[in-house]
């Protein structure tokens, strides 16, 4: 698999730690930066490897800032993009198998080395469960279409 990455300057060296841990786990990775502490507006770097999800140049995404926040809005605008800011391993298995997340958004200043670890593994190893679930997230693409969800319940 082949995951987008991007970062602002608060969320750097957990990038580094994210790129290692891809290697590791058998993955390529495409870096969008940032490439240093220097200060680099989230926005930027999210829409870059947002952009390579939603244009098939990646498969998933990881993004990393401060909080995470600022990435998953910047991400989500982007059309295809389902972006997850996940905490914990449950998110991120729920965040893979039940919506589709193709962009796993983390906090830099609050993911020990640890944890990053755990989330990372699970949302990479966790394949989405369609089923039900799949209505829901089709109801989601209809919204990014500008269509009323409600009128896929036919």
């Amino acid at each position: 698999m082949k995951i987008a990455l991007g970062c602002d300057h608060r969320a750097f060296e957990i990038k580094e730690q994210i790129k290692v841990l891809i290697n590791e786990l058998g993955h390529e990775f495409i870096d969008f930066g940032a490439f240093n502490n220097e200060p680099v507006d989230y926005p930027d770097t999210a829409y870059l490897a947002a952009k390579a999800v939603s244009t098939k140049q990646a498969d998933r995404a990881i993004l990393a800032c401060a909080t995470g926040i600022g990435m998953s809005m910047a991400a989500n605008k982007v059309p295809g993009i389902r972006a997850a800011l996940c905490h914990d391993e449950l998110s991120a298995q729920l965040s893979r198998g039940h919506n589709d997340a193709n962009v796993l958004c983390l906090s830099g200043d609050q993911t020990g080395e640890s944890l990053l670890r755990k989330i990372v593994e699970m949302w990479l190893k966790t394949e989405f469960t369609g089923g039900r679930h799949q209505r829901r997230v089709n109801k989601i693409q209809a919204i990014e279409q500008g269509k009323d969800p409600r009128e896929l319940n036919h």
